[in-house]
């Protein structure tokens, strides 16, 4: 119990009274912006910690509940309430977490039979609680040698949060902030395919207009449906939700853009989109330096160096595979050098390239390829519409377009 302090009984009981008469008023006066201040356990407010305090002196704040009519009718939502914040502060996070549920069960109870909205703040700082607190409890259990299991509990409470929400009535605003709860716990959990319902339920339930919604939830939702779709390798609609994000996203907020900015990069790299070295530096993106100037050059060796310099940071945020797929891009670039070359020595035969001058410019950036693993590589080339032409097999030629031969991808992902 660090950092508390020795606290007279008078002075226990006195805090306590005071905590009961502040919520007692704030429900009785409608204002969610004082409620949801009561509920928030993991705050550390110098408020919340002394009534910590306060209720490990004062071990009989139950009947003080039961005795007063006032807060008796509260009493579901106070007594677990009041457990949370002990167990949270003497630092038993899985007994805070246990509490928290049960508090939050009654809450949700009483939220449900008011008509109007005025609650909702406090509904999130619930929702934002459940979350935090269960990733605690879990940290706890995997310390002791136990199976963590409750965020995976926290997400079905979330899901019981939301559905008193998805109904007509001004009460809906606040979907879209509990759905945002939902998908930092599923991903956190790794269960990233439970997000399908949940954004059904947000984009094709008639009681929802997204618009509506608070633009700070929308950015946050945006996101994290942006960052399925780059697991889907839907690179058009993750363009079109993560550039939504980042262009409503707080300017001030530079570590949430810089998040967005994260899979946005390969998502734009994917559609043949390159970023200004300005803005990587701005944000400390500069993993993606190397992964920009091998693309400029065409120069594979630097392509790998880079993935294999920052693999471990690639693979955690998801986007390794997208950026390996960069490689016929840096192809299609090379190729079109040894064109640029071959035009200004001899331009009646700038449009055929032989594939031994392609082995001898990969030698030359110390990458081993024979001509039969550079003829697969072309023909994958002109398959994916990187490259127009065709092959001639017996003189092992690749003879390009003489109109376009390198079509530029303007915003389209490379054909599968």
């Amino acid at each position: 119990m660090a950092g508390a302090y020795m606290m007279s009984m008078g002075e226990a009981h006195r805090r306590i009274l005071e905590y009961l008469n502040r919520f007692s008023d704030a429900v009785s006066t409608q204002d969610g912006k004082s409620l949801s201040r009561l509920l928030s356990i993991s705050s550390d407010s110098h408020h919340l910690l002394s009534l910590a305090d306060a209720l490990n002196t004062f071990q009989d704040a139950n009947r003080l509940i039961r005795q007063s009519e006032e807060y008796s009718q509260y009493a579901d939502i106070l007594l677990p309430i009041f457990r949370a914040l002990q167990s949270y502060r003497l630092r038993n996070l899985v007994e805070s977490y246990q509490a928290f549920e049960k508090a939050s069960n009654a809450f949700i109870q009483e939220f449900r039979n008011w008509d109007s909205a005025w609650a909702l703040e406090a509904l999130y700082v619930l929702a934002y609680e459940i979350r935090v607190l269960a990733e605690k409890a879990d940290i706890e259990l995997a310390s002791n040698g136990k199976t963590p299991e409750k965020l995976k509990g926290a997400g079905s409470l979330l899901m019981k949060v939301f559905s008193t929400l998805a109904g007509k009535g001004p009460k809906r605003v606040g979907a879209l902030y509990v759905t945002c709860q939902l998908f930092k716990t599923y991903f956190k959990l790794g269960t990233v395919h439970l997000c399908r319902s949940v954004i059904r339920s947000i984009e094709t339930a008639r009681i929802f207009d997204f618009e509506e919604f608070p633009v700070r939830d929308k950015v946050t939702y945006m996101y994290y449906t942006g960052r399925l779709e780059v697991y889907n390798e839907n690179f058009p609609a993750a363009d079109h939700k993560l550039s939504y994000a980042l262009s409503h996203c707080d300017a001030r907020k530079e570590a949430n853009i810089r998040m967005i900015l994260k899979y946005l990069i390969p998502v734009k790299l994917s559609i043949g989109i390159l970023p200004h070295a300005q803005l990587l530096e701005n944000y400390n993106l500069n993993e993606y330096s190397n992964i920009v100037l091998a693309l400029k050059r065409g120069d594979l060796r630097l392509l790998r160096h880079a993935l294999q310099e920052h693999e471990d940071r690639f693979l955690r945020s998801g986007v390794y595979l997208v950026l390996e797929k960069l490689e016929l891009q840096v192809y299609q670039r090379l190729l079109k050098k040894i064109h640029i070359i071959q035009k200004q020595k001899d331009p009646n035969k700038a449009h055929q390239i032989k594939l031994e001058i392609i082995v001898k410019a990969m030698k030359w950036l110390e990458m081993d390829m024979d001509v039969d693993e550079v003829e697969c590589i072309m023909s994958i080339l002109i398959y994916k519409n990187l490259v127009k032409g065709y092959f001639a097999h017996k003189s092992k030629v690749v003879v390009l377009s003489k109109q376009d031969p390198f079509p530029k991808l303007n915003g389209k992902p490379v054909s599968s």
